[in-house]
């Protein structure tokens, strides 16, 4: 019998930042359950990819919700989790809801881990905004490696499928009841955003198919064509997650994490028709310090300015 030392939620916090991105505390479970719109959108999804008799595996299986909702058509779940304060928290949650029979918790390593036998599903939601923090990318990439060398040929479905990552322009509002606060700011995609104003429309920077060979290094530079004079004091990321295509008609069941906004050092006065040149770098599962450091914009009055920096 193979045997290990189960290690203690404060050692793994102390090491989270540089392995498994971050442990997400209990108490903000209950944010992610009472959110419709996140709830909604990986139910409806795992009811359209897991099939009766499937075989699912879940990395980062938190509360144990999702491995719940595969379960409902699932012949077997392994529902992994690394944090052992949350497999003893998801043992004890799935014991009150019926149709747990079918679920063994497993607290393991997602980056080590395989299943027993071949699965057809593999759900991993180690979703941060613009894939940092977390290492979504990271334990996916090797437990394709792993799991092609040592269990199949076939690569399971994963939920998410892809993700879609996008950029912008803005002029955020940095004033709260007079004191003036330029910081990491998170919005709820699906709210009014009265307090930002776009300046240019987002532009796609990637798309990471997780069915493919990935990278785990983002570089991109691009140019946005201002639409209205103002100030632009910060970007907007975009990180839309696919999380499934299915049906007759390719049907695309989506969900967009909270877009991140990150200010700019200095503001930049601008004016309609200007350019603006943008680029930035970071690692996928890396800081948010990382890609703000790292973020580099600048105005350009024409194309033909731009074509002469080019030049030089």
């Amino acid at each position: 019998m193979t045997t290990f030392n189960i290690p203690s939620s404060n050692e793994l916090q102390d090491n989270n930042d540089s392995y498994l991105g971050q442990f997400i505390p209990l108490h903000y479970h209950h944010h992610m359950l009472i959110s419709e719109y996140r709830m909604g959108a990986f139910k409806a999804a795992i009811e359209q990819t897991v099939f009766a008799g499937a075989k699912v595996l879940e990395l980062g299986g938190g509360t144990g919700v999702l491995s719940w909702f595969a379960a409902a058509k699932a012949e077997k779940v392994w529902c992994v989790e690394y944090n052992p304060d949350l497999v003893k928290e998801a043992t004890r949650l799935l014991r009150l809801n019926k149709g747990s029979e079918h679920i063994e918790v497993i607290q393991d390593d997602a980056f080590t881990y395989l299943p027993p036998e071949p699965v057809d599903i593999v759900i991993c939601e180690m979703l941060h905004p613009v894939m940092l923090v977390e290492k979504q990318i990271n334990v996916i990439k090797i437990f394709k490696e792993r799991y092609s060398q040592k269990i199949s040929k076939t690569l399971p479905r994963f939920v998410p499928e892809a993700v879609i990552l996008a950029v912008q322009p803005i002029q955020q509002n940095y004033v709260f009841m007079g004191f003036h606060a330029p910081i990491i700011e998170f919005q709820i995609p699906i709210a009014p955003q009265e307090d930002t104003t776009e300046l240019a429309p987002p532009q796609v920077y990637s798309t990471v198919d997780f069915t493919k060979e990935m990278s785990e290094e983002f570089s991109w530079e691009g140019v946005f064509t201002l639409e209205t004079g103002s100030v632009v004091n910060a970007l907007r990321f975009f990180t839309k997650n696919i999380l499934c295509i299915a049906g007759a008609d390719d049907e695309i069941t989506e969900w967009h994490n909270p877009h991140m906004i990150l200010p700019l050092p200095e503001p930049i006065t601008i004016k309609e028709g200007h350019l603006l040149q943008v680029s930035f770098s970071y690692s996928a599962g890396g800081s948010l310090s990382q890609l703000q450091n790292s973020m580099q914009v600048t105005l350009v009055r024409s194309w033909n300015s731009l074509i002469n920096a080019i030049k030089e």
